[in-house]
């Protein structure tokens, strides 16, 4: 048999094993000094074009919100909601039948914390949903740390 044969199935092989390992949003964090005790946490989200993730407030019925987690820490006190800012789109969406946020491309997340004795480490997770005009994949978690000093 010729390796003609064999290609077809070849191709169909390694474009299932590369269609699976799709990772369309690239997390990066840090951290700035605002006052003596104050700091702002920055998450930044990366998503390639064509992907999108969730705001924190879109609708319950819907995609998976993006959540933050912060790990008990009695020398931090979180000051207010985390924000959210990026190319933000807000409408029905077919996929999940509700209206829906949704952000693509860079989207930051900020947190402001007030530390109150001294250094602290900030830790925790944050939960997160993308999909595609077609497709989600299932909720990811992301762990994160900060050490302030």
């Amino acid at each position: 048999m010729s390796t003609a044969c064999y290609l077809p199935f070849l191709l169909l092989l390694v474009s299932s094993f590369c269609s699976g390992q799709v990772n369309p949003v690239t997390w990066n964090f840090s951290s700035e000094k605002n006052a003596e005790t104050e700091y702002t946490l920055t998450f930044i989200a990366e998503v390639i074009e064509g992907w999108s993730i969730y705001s924190q407030h879109t609708d319950p019925s819907g995609p998976i919100p993006t959540s933050f987690i912060f790990e008990e820490n009695e020398n931090i006190e979180l000051i207010g909601d985390t924000e959210e800012t990026g190319n933000r789109k807000e409408a029905f969406d077919d996929l999940f039948g509700v209206n829906v946020i949704k952000f693509n491309g860079t989207v930051t997340f900020t947190q402001k914390i007030k530390v109150k004795n001294g250094n602290a480490n900030v830790t925790g997770f944050l939960e997160f949903m993308c999909c595609d005009e077609e497709k989600c994949l299932p909720p990811k978690e992301v762990d994160f740390s900060f050490s302030l000093n």
